[in-house]
């Protein structure tokens, strides 16, 4: 595939474990998918030795204010109550990621200009690598 700056979908599990369509709402998305790594130098090695560790995902969403029916806000405001993980689902340019995770916060600002934007940052909760399909 060529280099290309893709729009992208993004679907989050709502309480009732529906996929929400939210893209529209965001105004910016930030994951990672990290792998941690273990310093195993002995004695006898003139050069750091290694061992690559277990994988992680996170993600920040930030967006604007919408409190439609099947939305962001909807979707998002049950954070505070609800326990079970949620699937979150990245795809673009024909590339799917899918990921069970735990929404950690969804934090509202209203600025001084008026505008009202949040952001819902959440982590891997399943303990299965996130892969790209």
């Amino acid at each position: 595939m060529a280099k290309e700056a893709p729009t992208m979908t993004v679907a989050v599990d709502d309480s009732g474990g529906s996929a929400r369509s939210i893209e529209n709402d965001l105004t910016s998305v930030d994951w990672a998918i990290p792998r941690g790594v273990q310093d195993v130098t002995g004695v006898d090695k003139a050069a750091i030795e290694r061992l690559l560790l277990l994988s992680d995902f996170s993600i920040t969403m930030n967006g604007v204010f919408n409190d439609a029916s099947n939305v962001s806000h909807d979707v998002l405001k049950t954070v505070a109550s609800a326990t079970a993980s949620r699937t979150i689902t990245l795809v673009m340019s024909g590339q799917t990621l899918p990921t069970e995770c735990f929404i950690t916060d969804y934090a509202l600002t209203r600025a001084s200009s008026g505008e009202l934007t949040f952001t819902a940052p959440a982590v891997l909760q399943s303990g299965t690598a996130p892969t790209w399909a």
